[in-house]
């Protein structure tokens, strides 16, 4: 049978002992076994309790009061430590992810416009300068809108100058943006003043020509207009392009859907006019079409052709493009060469 005084002594023994386990756990997992340890079902404080019968009726209210206080003092010990070992977890978890507002900061890569992008936008934005909008259409069109209604009949020899995707007998992938001329001018009356910037597809491909490309066609239709407003205008496009020393001069040529047509050259970018290899010593580059609308294209969208006058003009993106940054390969627009495209 145990005595009053072994048990006070082992009373002694497990509060020293505990609380040097308690005060040593280094986290939750070896706090909560220490807690077992002592406080559990099978644990030193319970088997004290147990004991209880093994004494005197008259010292086991002394050794109940005694164990009692020591399972309070434990409990208290274990929140105590409890709350000291989520603060030091939470203050080293905020020093990990601490951030030094003194280093400097990571630049992140964004992205650029792509150089055909920046040209056709200048482009764009000289014309709404000069009073032009901007229209657009599908890039998948009727034979009637991309040939016929533009003075190219069926079997019309200038239909072989474009190298047509064809779709199906009446539907085409359009080689130029002029279709969306005329249904601009089916949608309304004069006075119309548009530019219609878009892809366009020829079966076409070398170091100067791609399958897809981007064209800018434009258009103005009013009464009493003249050669020389279109010339007037282009100049000013190619002032505004290429700069005010560049020189420009129109040469006769050929297209269904203007009368009279005519070449626009540019004294050449690298030679300044005098002659080298890229203008072939001509010191002139070509760079875009032009004409005065012809009567038959206004008489397929039912305008006075007495009353109306127009011009229109076509110029290649990637042929702008070429001439403004030096550019000898036009593939070099559709690598994704990231050495190529971050030079813009």
């Amino acid at each position: 049978m145990s005595s009053l005084n072994e048990i006070l002594t082992e009373i002694s023994s497990i509060r020293a002992e505990a609380q040097k386990e308690f005060q040593n756990a280094q986290n939750q997992i070896e706090l909560s076994q220490i807690k077992a340890k002592y406080l559990g079902r099978q644990g030193s404080v319970t088997r004290l309790l147990k004991r209880l019968s093994e004494l005197p009726p008259e010292e086991r209210p002394q050794i109940g009061s005694a164990v009692n206080l020591l399972k309070d003092e434990l409990n208290e010990l274990y929140e105590k430590m409890e709350l000291k070992i989520k603060k030091n977890a939470q203050l080293r978890a905020l020093e990990q992810e601490r951030i030094d507002i003194t280093l400097p900061g990571r630049r992140q890569p964004y992205g650029r416009k792509h150089p055909l992008t920046q040209v056709t936008d200048e482009i764009k934005e000289i014309f709404q300068g000069m009073g032009f909008s901007i229209a657009e259409g599908p890039e998948v069109e009727y034979d009637y809108y991309n040939f016929e209604a533009l003075n190219m009949p069926k079997n019309h020899p200038a239909r072989d100058m474009q190298d047509t995707f064809y779709i199906s007998e009446d539907i085409v992938l359009r080689t130029h943006t002029s279709p969306v001329q005329v249904r601009v001018m089916e949608a309304q009356k004069p006075p119309i003043r548009v530019i219609v910037p878009g892809k366009v597809y020829r079966h076409d491909s070398d170091i100067t020509h791609s399958p897809m490309f981007h064209q800018v066609e434009g258009l103005l239709v009013d009464e009493k207009v003249t050669l020389g407003d279109l010339k007037g205008t282009l100049e000013v496009f190619v002032h505004k392009m290429f700069g005010k020393e560049t020189r420009l001069r129109f040469r006769a040529s050929f297209f269904p859907f203007t009368e009279p047509s005519a070449e626009v050259d540019i004294s050449c970018m690298i030679c300044k006019g005098n002659g080298c290899r890229v203008c072939s010593q001509t010191g002139w580059l070509e760079i875009l079409g032009c004409g005065m609308v012809d009567p038959a294209v206004f008489k397929a969208v039912n305008y006075d052709s007495e009353k109306y006058t127009g011009f229109a003009f076509g110029m290649g993106v990637e042929r702008i493009a070429m001439l403004k940054y030096g550019i000898d390969d036009i593939r070099l627009f559709f690598e994704n060469d990231l050495r190529f495209l971050k030079q813009f």
